[in-house]
């Protein structure tokens, strides 16, 4: 009875140790698949080159130069306003100028007389300030006209070029537009059967990463992220797949093993065979010296 209790036992570990590998492999095989296809949506995004950067550039520069636009064109408006209001007050001096002329006419003594003259030599001199001030403002005027013929100069040529690249960039989009809306979908669903944890790490790792690659194989014998030695053990140990393991070196996950072909171990055999016979020549060379 003790006997088969234990064996239930050992069969129950057995059955256990064989969903936890099948889960780590899951996780595993989903990460590649997720890095599989965000690595196809990065090869679109590479044919693209600049072009979309170009393009939000073009656009803030734009934005930037319409605002300042808008803020020429509001000083000339203010200073349309002033002159405005320089050229009412020149009327109100001319008509009080009339008016003290007419009460000249009807003064009773030198006093009043002075008194009035003052008054139209002051209204005078009020002309004399606004003529002065619209001079200056219309120089501002003129000033600041020039700079807004400069704006939108530069603003028409700025419009012509941002055409031109939207276009590019549309044909570029058009061309893999169907592709790209593929890898989206099948990247929602990717991202449904990976690891909530396992997501986090390796949306970090894609961040830090300049190539994007964030979950990679071993392939003769290095990371196929940042082509560091693995050990032999640590490769037996990621083809076993009990748990994660990340390259010691740049951190990125390591997903499986790539053996080499059968070929290519024999050309290893034969380049290792011949390095020994050449230094086996050289030993016996430097002996028979």
């Amino acid at each position: 009875m003790l006997k088969k209790s234990v064996v239930e036992h050992i069969q129950i570990n057995k059955l256990m140790a064989t969903a936890t590998d099948t889960t780590i492999a899951q996780k595993l095989e989903a990460l590649m698949k997720l890095q599989g296809i965000d690595s196809s949506l990065d090869n679109i995004l590479k044919v693209r080159g600049d072009l979309p950067e170009e393009v939000r550039d073009l656009e803030d520069e734009i934005a930037g130069l319409e605002t300042r636009l808008a803020k020429f064109q509001g000083e000339v408006e203010n200073f349309n306003i002033q002159i405005n209001n320089y050229r009412n007050a020149k009327k109100d001096s001319e008509k009080l100028i009339v008016k003290y002329k007419e009460q000249q006419m009807n003064v009773r003594n030198n006093r009043e007389f002075d008194a009035v003259s003052k008054e139209i030599e002051l209204q005078g001199l009020e002309m004399e300030i606004a003529d002065k001030r619209i001079k200056e403002i219309e120089f501002k005027i003129l000033n600041k006209n020039d700079e807004i013929g400069g704006v939108e100069s530069n603003l028409f040529e700025r419009n012509k070029d941002l055409e031109i690249k939207k276009k590019e960039l549309e044909v570029i989009i058009a061309e893999s537009e169907e592709d790209e809306q593929k890898l989206l979908k099948d990247r929602e669903k990717a991202l449904k059967s990976a690891d909530e944890r396992l997501l986090k790490s390796y949306s970090k790792l894609r961040d830090n990463a300049r190539n994007g690659l964030a979950v990679v194989m071993v392939s003769r014998g290095a990371c196929g992220g940042c082509f560091s030695s693995v050990p032999p053990q640590r490769q037996t140990d990621i083809k076993d797949k009990k748990k994660i393991i990340v390259c010691e070196h740049c951190g990125r996950i390591l997903a499986g093993v790539n053996d080499p072909l059968p070929g290519e171990v024999k050309e290893k055999k034969t380049r290792a065979t011949k390095v020994s016979a050449a230094a086996a020549a050289a030993a016996i060379a430097a002996s028979a010296e």
